[in-house]
């Protein structure tokens, strides 16, 4: 079971890369004004948010004691995220605040999981 856990924190961390590495490499395009939200910001939310869940409900049968404030704040970040990138995700070009909200929030959430004991 532990293996399992560490292999879904592994996808976790993978798709935290993915979705700020996606947000850092369209920053550039931004000042082009061509700036979209490309798949890899797409997926890495959604593998951050299944994979959340998932190491959340493998602490349970480990044994571990779960902050459910945290994990609830923490969940709320990514939603934000992920309906952010929901629907913006057509668009040929963003509004200037679109990925620097995603940047905030994705810092926010590794700062909440780092920081918040």
């Amino acid at each position: 079971m532990e293996i399992l856990k560490n292999v879904i924190l592994a996808l976790h961390i993978i798709g935290v890369v993915a979705l700020l590495g996606g947000v850092l490499y369209q920053a550039s395009a931004m000042r082009e004004k061509t700036a979209r939200i490309v798949p890899g910001i797409l997926h890495g939310a959604l593998t951050m948010l299944v994979t959340g869940l998932a190491l959340v409900g493998l602490q349970y049968p480990l044994g571990n004691e779960v902050n459910n404030t945290k994990i609830g704040v923490k969940t709320v970040v990514l939603i934000a995220i992920f309906v952010i990138v929901l629907i913006n995700r057509k668009k040929e070009s963003l509004a200037k605040w679109v990925l620097p909200a995603i940047g905030t929030l994705t810092v926010v959430n590794i700062v909440l999981a780092t920081v918040w004991r």
